[in-house]
């Protein structure tokens, strides 16, 4: 046996283990809508009890309120700044997941609000390739 045919078989077998992980890129810019703003979804986050226990720990979840729930029992929570006329009451003091919102990849597939500026599409092999 050659050492050629010992990595193939050895990065093969390791291609067995490999967690695959569908990548999704958001494209677009801000339209200052405030749908984003108003409908966050919080995958995990299933009661209120959870959200307050979020609060506890991370402090900016301070800023979010209830506002609904999805189909698998997510919470959609608001933010609380949100003004009428669709800008941020703290824009300068916003926390930071505001400031980085949204991720430009992200490995769930998100609905963005309807009305936004952004979209988000699932990055294919094909597409490395370009």
């Amino acid at each position: 046996m050659s050492i050629d045919f010992i990595k193939t078989l050895y990065y093969e077998l390791l291609s067995y283990f490999v967690v695959k992980k569908t990548r999704y890129n958001i494209e677009g810019n801000c339209i200052k809508c405030g749908n984003c703003c108003r409908n966050i979804y919080s995958f995990g986050l299933k009661n209120e009890k959870e959200l307050k226990l979020m609060s506890f720990f991370i402090p900016y979840y301070r800023n979010f309120y209830i506002k609904s729930s999805d189909e698998d029992g997510n919470l959609i929570l608001s933010c609380k700044h949100i003004q009428s006329d669709n800008l941020c009451a703290i824009y300068s003091k916003r926390p930071k997941i505001c400031k980085n919102y949204p991720k430009k990849i992200v490995y769930k597939n998100v609905n963005m609000p309807d009305g936004c500026g952004y979209r988000v599409y699932k990055k294919e092999f094909k597409d490395y390739l370009n």
